[in-house]
């Protein structure tokens, strides 16, 4: 019997129809593998994962592999987005057994749930013999299984260990991170290193507020020509706006298609702060498009934001993003077809698969004649028209806390830099005032939906569908990016009820997630148990359980004057520290954060009676120091700590900046807040 119908994951319910006896993640599932004395098979994915679905089709939708998974095995199907922590666990097993991990994700384990035997992605030919094979040693090998098992087991418990050395993350370790990134750094096309090439988010997140502290400006540059690589590649939908997950190759010209929310929302934090920082349009432009993408594609109303856009349409890569030359001419006719063509670089040989070509920019259009942007925009808007008569990609509409909270900090972000440049005189003034509309009514009514859903008895729950929450416990990245999301809301706002949110979660997670030597675990103390207990400290594709918990303690930290959330930041980074230095790549946001403490943060508050239009608050906006907090509002505006006892001066607006904890004269004039800004 297949038990999967009543999932709340996407990706469970793709499976519900298999002739597979699936079970979800449960001790019902291992208890009834024990009854039976066979082994399980963990067979873990994500709706929009392309190899997942070859799988599916090649081996799970078969009668033959469901007979023979039916009678040997109990099989368990899991979602990794939903089950993060079942995820690390077995991944880091798989990478112990193989050297490499992926998925899906293959294991076998005994039924207490020690692994022992890991792979990825099988042809149904060599799954079945696979199948075949670990049936007999089962049957015939026991003792030999159960050593190997053991054997993983010890493995990855190595693997995962807390309380290693520590080594504060002070200057040169930073600037070695940054010479180091530099080093690696594509200079011809971007980025860091080859095929496959992803969007290195974190990393150019933590050489930007390296250049802003120090004034490094290799920093700048690699930043500000892998963002550019990446606006103008096929990673980039050209029409829509959104980065693919990405590129298959070193140039950024084919994509993996699937879109996921995690990387358009650190991605819309880089282009965000590159605007902020250089008013480069480039910049404006896609942090722009990009949050328009999160508000439009991806936001569910009245809830959070989606997870993703699936890789395929119909079962076909491409199918809706990709164009032949004939294709454009019929959409947009003979002339402007031409012109598409070549702005596009779509060629009669193809970039991608049977002569179909992904949308690049050829050239720089943001600061082409008026006459030149007006036709491109023209074309943009047929050619989406004319795309979206196409079939469309699944939606994988579960919301994840953790990356709805870094969705949030990236709205709010954008917030803030885009009523720092308003400017009726822009030609696209209209268009800015819409998508920061939407993009502010998506934020709050995620944050909403994950204050009224996702807590629960004061706990966060990991995702939810539909408006009900699912019943996996949040684990640690949900409690640090939801924190920090709320820090960043409350900036927004001047809303105290998120600041109180985000300590009241901060707290929890110093009391269920703590682990020896300032380290953290990625599973609370009370959570279910499992063969070992992760605590990754590396930032992947998404920031670490400790990274995103850290950038909350920093922010609530400058946010209330609490300094034992900063010492626990501290503690916690110089568990990170000895990892910076030698793989930079991956320890971005741990990198970011303490560039933000190098800085100071910086606290800066604006009392004044107009929050909105008042020059002080675009200035501490404009000019804020790598990881400050501004709030702005009226004197000692309840739940609102920086405001307190901060007096008008002579009736007058005035700035408070401090750092540190340590506070400067309050000052009237946009020209003195720039010089105590630096």
């Amino acid at each position: 019997m297949n038990r999967l119908a009543d999932a709340t994951s996407p990706y469970l319910l793709q499976h519900k129809d298999n002739p597979v006896d699936w079970w979800p993640w449960s001790d019902e599932a291992f208890a009834e593998a024990k009854r039976r004395d066979v082994p399980v098979l963990i067979s873990v994915g994500y709706a929009a994962c392309h190899w997942c679905h070859v799988m599916a089709h090649e081996s799970f939708e078969n009668e033959q592999v469901g007979a023979l998974l039916n009678d040997n095995f109990v099989s368990i199907k899991v979602d990794r987005e939903e089950r993060p922590d079942v995820d690390a666990v077995y991944m880091t097993a798989t990478q112990a057994m193989t050297g490499q991990g992926g998925w899906p994700m293959t294991v076998f384990a005994t039924p207490d749930g020690t692994p022992f035997f890991c792979g990825t992605y099988f042809p149904r030919q060599n799954f079945v013999q696979l199948l075949q094979s670990v049936a007999t040693a089962w049957r015939e090998q026991r003792e030999e299984v159960l050593r190997q098992g053991a054997a993983v087991v010890e493995a990855i418990g190595g693997a995962q260990a807390v309380g290693g050395p520590t080594a504060p993350l002070d200057a040169p370790l930073l600037a070695a991170a940054a010479a180091k990134l530099a080093s690696e750094y594509d200079a011809t096309n971007g980025g860091f290193g080859g095929a496959p090439k992803f969007p290195p988010h974190m990393n150019l997140l933590f050489l930007l507020r390296h250049h802003q502290r120090t004034g490094d400006p290799t920093s700048l540059e690699v930043t500000r020509h892998t963002a550019e690589a990446m606006a103008r590649g096929g990673i980039y939908d050209q029409l829509a706006g959104g980065f693919a997950r990405y590129s298959v190759d070193a140039h950024w010209t084919v994509p993996h298609f699937e879109k996921m929310l995690y990387d358009n929302a650190l991605l819309l934090r880089v282009y965000t702060q590159l605007w902020r920082l250089t008013g480069d349009p480039l910049a404006r432009r896609v942090a722009r498009d990009t949050a328009r993408f999160l508000a439009d594609e991806l936001h569910r109303p009245g809830q959070g934001f989606a997870s993703a856009l699936d890789a395929d349409t119909e079962g076909v890569e491409g199918l809706t993003y990709a164009w032949t030359p004939a294709q454009l001419v019929e959409a947009l006719g003979e002339e402007d077809g031409r012109f598409a063509a070549d702005l596009f670089t779509v060629t009669d040989g193809g970039t991608f698969e049977h002569g179909m070509s992904v949308l690049r920019l050829a050239r720089d259009v943001d600061d082409a004649a008026p006459e030149v942007r007006a036709r491109w925009q023209q074309v943009v808007g047929r050619l989406l028209a004319a795309r979206d008569t196409r079939p469309q990609p699944a939606l994988d509409d579960k919301v994840v806390a953790a990356w709805n909270g870094l969705a949030i900090t990236a709205i709010a972000e954008f917030q803030q830099v885009a009523a720092v440049y308003a400017s009726p005189q822009d030609e696209d003034a209209n268009l800015m005032d819409g998508v920061t509309i939407v993009a502010d009514g998506a934020m709050h009514q995620a944050a909403e939906h994950l204050a009224s859903v996702h807590l629960v008895g004061g706990r966060l729950r990991r995702v939810s569908r539909d408006g009900k929450v699912g019943e996996p416990a949040g684990v640690l990245e949900d409690y640090g990016c939801v924190a920090e999301a709320f820090c960043a809301l409350h900036q927004l706002t001047g809303e105290g009820r998120w600041l109180t949110l985000a300590g009241e979660l901060l707290d929890t997670a110093l009391t269920h997630f703590a682990a020896p030597g300032g380290a953290f675990y990625d599973t609370a103390d009370d959570a279910e148990r499992l063969v070992a207990r992760p605590a990754d400290p590396t930032d992947n594709a998404t920031p670490s359980g400790r990274s995103a918990l850290i950038a909350g303690l920093v922010a609530y930290s400058a946010l209330t004057g609490e300094t034992r959330y900063r010492e626990a930041a501290e503690a916690a980074l110089g568990t990170v520290a000895p990892i910076v230095g030698k793989h930079p790549r991956f320890t971005g946001y741990a990198a970011m954060v303490g560039e933000a403490l190098l800085s100071g943060p910086y606290e800066i508050a604006v009392v004044t009676d107009d929050p909105a239009g008042d020059p002080l608050v675009a200035t501490a906006r404009r000019h804020a120091p790598p990881g400050a907090v501004v709030v702005a509002g009226r004197p000692d505006q309840p739940g609102v700590p920086l405001l307190a006892d901060r007096p008008l001066v002579e009736g007058r607006s005035a700035a408070y900046v401090c750092r540190g904890f340590v506070c400067q004269r309050p000052v009237t004039s946009v020209e003195e807040l720039i010089a105590e800004l630096g």
